[in-house]
């Protein structure tokens, strides 16, 4: 089953129709559904060549084989290099038609001379029968051939999409469960399509994460692992970087003192972290970004949230069987991980809803000292597009929630923050359900609402 991705989709459409030969850059994370997406678009009269890391005389043998399927007796010619092979298609070709490369970055690795080859090409319109895609899993290394100014191929792509994992509403689409158990899913396996479809093959969500997470031959129980090993030389900083945040080492200070590290020696590796969307940078709301020393690091991620949470300091009695072991003990702890990750999902709904008429930039959480001088911390906070108004908001993962008692624990957090600064507070609660009695002071979302907003 096959969702989403309609606005990539309807820009790689429009791409390559136009008259003249197109150039796309389709990237972002392995298992995201890029060549599966590309593959709706293109016909079977188009070439799809998967690289791989042969070395450049194989990889070149295999193009033209795959190029035989719509060029007779193609691969009967031997092509010295890229250069020989690229122009013969342009030659040849009849009408006009889409080559596809996917994990383009293989091909760069063995063959470092063609991009500017490309560069070549494409600048002296030697493609006018044939658009191209590249594509490729290596987020760092397709950023670098697009995008660097320095590239050989920089200004020249009609189009560069980064498919990003998808939004809760589509995981939502994709099962059909009842409000409670899309969050509950949502929250381990996040929103990466082949995950998804793991999940789908099993009962239960309990029995998918042992199956696929939990036991050593599951398909995702290394799977960080395979990610790093596409962006980085090293892996294993990230991966210990990863490991203490999921332990609840959140300030770089803590993370740099386990590691016996310079926290300047960190800056690089977290930066990456967070360019691939891994890793968040988490700072109190109405402070400065640049200026705060209040910054706390969160694993965005819910897959890798739930991995580095659970599975990786479990591994060595995973490795030694003890899978419902390991099992009892997440489920004790389940509902408080997916509290949290009910907290960033409402905060990610708030700029996408309209409450009391008002809508609002995006959603962070505050803490700090109240005007009573005493810590405190609010779960969602944001500010009206207008300036008028304040959201005020608690986010609560419970059954039988004493809502009154929120409520008022809640108005006495607003009459104490420090930064309300005269404008009218709207105050809300998120909750897993919401009860049968209403609150006339206070809004209420459900996770239905939530689910209904983020796609």
């Amino acid at each position: 089953m096959f969702v989403n991705r309609i606005k990539e989709i309807k820009r790689i459409k429009a791409a390559l129709n136009q008259e003249a030969s197109a150039l796309l850059a389709i990237y972002g994370r392995r298992r995201c559904g890029k060549s599966t997406m590309i593959k709706k678009v293109i016909s079977e009269d188009d070439i799809y060549f998967a690289a791989d890391l042969r070395e450049k005389s194989l990889q070149i043998e295999a193009f033209a084989i795959s190029i035989e399927k719509i060029v007779k007796g193609f691969s009967k010619l031997r092509y010295p290099d890229w250069d020989s092979l690229f122009h013969n298609l342009n030659n040849t070709l009849r009408q006009k038609t889409t080559i596809c490369i996917d994990e383009f970055p293989y091909l760069v690795k063995n063959s470092p001379e063609l991009p500017s080859l490309l560069q070549n090409i494409i600048d002296n319109n030697i493609n006018d029968k044939y658009n191209l895609i590249l594509c490729g899993s290596s987020q760092r290394m397709m950023q670098s051939i697009t995008l660097n100014g320095s590239s050989p191929l920089y200004g020249r792509c009609n189009e560069i999409l980064n498919v990003k994992p998808m939004l809760l509403g589509w995981y939502n689409e994709y099962f059909r469960f009842n409000a409670i158990e899309t969050i509950e899913g949502y929250s381990v396996f996040g929103g990466v399509p082949r995950y998804w479809e793991l999940q789908k093959k099993h009962q239960s969500l309990a029995e998918s994460i042992k199956y696929n997470l939990l036991d050593p031959d599951g398909v995702l129980f290394k799977e960080p692992e395979t990610l790093f090993y596409d962006e980085m030389r090293t892996s294993v900083l990230a991966f210990s970087i990863l490991t203490l945040i999921g332990l609840g080492c959140n300030r770089l200070s803590e993370i740099a003192g386990r590691l016996e590290k310079p926290a300047t020696q960190l800056n690089r590796p977290i930066k990456l972290l967070i360019d691939l969307g891994y890793v968040i940078r988490e700072t109190p709301f109405n402070t400065s970004f640049k200026s705060t020393k209040k910054s706390l690091y969160k694993i965005l991620d819910p897959f890798m949230n739930f991995y580095f949470t659970f599975v990786v300091p479990n591994k060595s009695r995973l490795e030694f069987g003890l899978i419902e072991q390991v099992w009892d003990e997440i489920n004790g702890k389940f509902n408080q991980y997916v509290s949290k990750q009910w907290e960033e999902l409402c905060r990610n709904a708030v700029p996408r809803l309209k409450i009391e008429g008002k809508t609002f930039h995006p959603a962070q959480r505050w803490w700090g000292n109240g005007v009573d001088r005493k810590p405190m911390e609010i779960d969602v906070v944001a500010e009206s597009t207008d300036q008028s108004t304040l959201l005020m908001g608690e986010a609560k993962w419970m059954d039988n929630i004493p809502v009154r008692k929120i409520v008022n624990e809640l108005k006495a957090k607003t009459e104490n923050a420090p930064f309300i600064q005269n404008r009218k507070v709207i105050s809300v609660l998120f909750l897993k359900q919401k009860p049968d009695k209403t609150y006339n002071e206070i809004t209420m979302v459900s996770p239905a609402d939530v689910i209904a907003v983020l796609k």
